[in-house]
């Protein structure tokens, strides 16, 4: 079972593998002469989600062109993925009941790495959006300077409207993507290069939109298990790809099941008809009430009171400490007991069906190797955004008690205690990367495990700074909570979890 040979040789197929209906060199061919799609980002979290989403309307009759990928800063990415398998990839989701579908995607037409190639596409008026998944610190990075290259082209063209959308993981992220354009676009503008009309064309919303999205779905590195898996049943393309940019790839991507994708309903030259495949339209207001309540209560509290105890406790994977009775008693507290009472409703979904999903199939999926050590990455800029808003709620609201709060203080004190880099065993291990890290770690060089007694001053300096708990802890009547948590844990090998049983058993 080869890729390319998918359509053609569908009867020789393993019957576990779906292959679409429809004809794909006449799909491709209708993408060639007239887009409608480009998106920027040609890795997992795109064929595995945005890419086979598209595949079903193809599939359903529901379109008739599909997506063509770009790919500016990881070439290798396209050179080595893409185009030996025609940009035909194989889906395979993970299951948390152990099951595994596995899916042929050809929606994706063409692969391009050519800046000329890019710039002659964005010129093209029947591009109804351009997309990207190329990670925050992109919005940041060169590509936005070719970006308002090229909308400056499709200005210049026709001025002809378009939506450029970014479905990466971030707040406000069609708000990131403006500015970013805009900014070289006022460049362009003061070197002469575009009139004072190309500002306007971007700014008027009739023209071009930024729109705002909420993306939520795990797509880990392709798996070796999995490529075994494949392997088995005869699939033949499973190069596991690592470009010169630590980029891990594959012809297949394997993802979990539950994917959330709400985008801010503001398309000026129309849509494909996405709603058919599951994702969902709303406004502004409502993209955002979505990221807030993944972000500050149903996921993201979640995964970082997993990752600092997880790493205390010396567990590898994040489904592994979901058969811990007091990690999973934690996070369960965590998200219903103290989140739920003042979560975001963004209306569009339940916060409490989120949350059971995150709960009972996504955090346990035995499939999705997620590893503490990579989610305690920069904790220090995490929390204020994952529970910032749970804590000035509590303040804010005449019935809830701030105070009366257990387990977020519990998280805030194993945090402390996971940045003195010693494991509840007794072991040193190192921390991850946070841009604070030796700065925190300094308040409490003097506090060692089994310590009877110790200067409370570093602690304290910690826990008042509210860029990192947003809110006054002191005043609040939290810090001190924090540190008597905090100095359960450390009056020996054992005391986490003794503390995690105390207060979670």
């Amino acid at each position: 079972m080869k890729l390319t040979e998918a359509w053609a040789k569908r009867a020789e197929w393993n019957k576990d593998y779906y292959i679409p209906s429809y004809d794909r060199e006449t799909i491709k061919r209708n993408t060639a002469e007239a887009p409608i799609w480009l998106h920027f980002g040609a890795g997992n979290i795109f064929r595995a989600f945005i890419a086979t989403a598209m595949d079903r309307l193809l599939d359903q009759g529901i379109s008739d062109r599909g997506i063509i990928v770009c790919e500016d800063f990881d070439k290798e990415l396209v050179e080595r993925g893409y185009r030996p398998y025609d940009s035909i990839s194989l889906s395979v989701t993970l299951k948390s009941d152990g099951s595994i579908d596995k899916r042929v995607t050809g929606s994706i037409t063409e692969a391009v790495t050519e800046t000329d190639r890019m710039k002659a596409l964005f010129c093209m008026p029947t591009v109804q959006l351009i997309s990207f998944t190329i990670t925050e610190k992109g919005y940041s990075g060169p590509l936005m300077k070719k970006i308002a290259e090229f909308c400056l082209a499709r200005y210049n063209s026709g001025a002809y409207p378009v939506a450029l959308v970014s479905m990466d993981n971030c707040a406000h992220n069609g708000e990131i993507l403006s500015e970013a354009v805009k900014k070289h676009a006022v460049l362009l503008i003061t070197e002469g290069k575009a009139d004072e009309g190309f500002l306007a064309y971007l700014e008027d919303e009739t023209k071009v939109t930024f729109p705002w999205t909420m993306i939520d779905k795990i797509t880990p590195r392709p798996d070796v298990t999995v490529k075994k898996l494949l392997e088995e049943d005869g699939f033949e393309d499973t190069e596991q790809i690592i470009t010169a940019y630590k980029t891990y790839t594959a012809p297949f991507v394997n993802a979990e099941e539950t994917e959330y994708l709400v985008i801010e309903d503001k398309f000026p030259n129309k849509r494909p008809k996405l709603e058919k495949a599951g994702i969902l339209f709303a406004d502004r207001e409502t993209v955002d009430k979505t990221e807030k309540m993944k972000v500050g209560t149903c996921l993201n509290p979640l995964h970082t009171a997993l990752a600092v105890f997880g790493c205390l406790l010396g567990y590898e994977t994040i489904h592994d400490e979901m058969k811990d009775d007091q990690l999973r008693k934690l996070v369960s507290e965590l998200g219903y007991t103290e989140g739920m009472p003042v979560v975001v409703h963004p209306g569009i979904m339940e916060p409490a069906d989120f949350l059971k999903d995150v709960l009972t199939k996504r955090l346990p999926n035995p499939f999705m190797p997620d590893a503490p050590q990579r989610i305690a990455t920069d904790t220090s800029q995490k929390l204020p955004v994952r529970f910032g808003h749970t804590l000035e709620s509590y303040l804010d609201s005449p019935e809830l008690k701030v105070e009366e709060l257990t387990v977020i203080p519990l998280v805030f004190a194993g945090w402390i205690r996971y940045l003195m880099g010693v494991g509840d065993d007794g072991k040193e291990f190192t921390p991850s990367p946070d841009p604070k890290l030796e700065e925190l770690k300094d308040y409490l060089k003097n506090i060692k495990l089994g310590n009877k007694a110790i200067d409370d001053s570093g602690i304290d300096e910690i826990l008042k700074d509210r860029s990192i708990f947003v809110i006054d802890l002191f005043s609040a009547g939290l810090a001190d909570k924090v540190k008597v948590m905090f100095k359960q844990m450390i009056t020996g090998p054992g005391a986490v979890r003794r503390t995690l049983i105390k207060y979670c058993g």
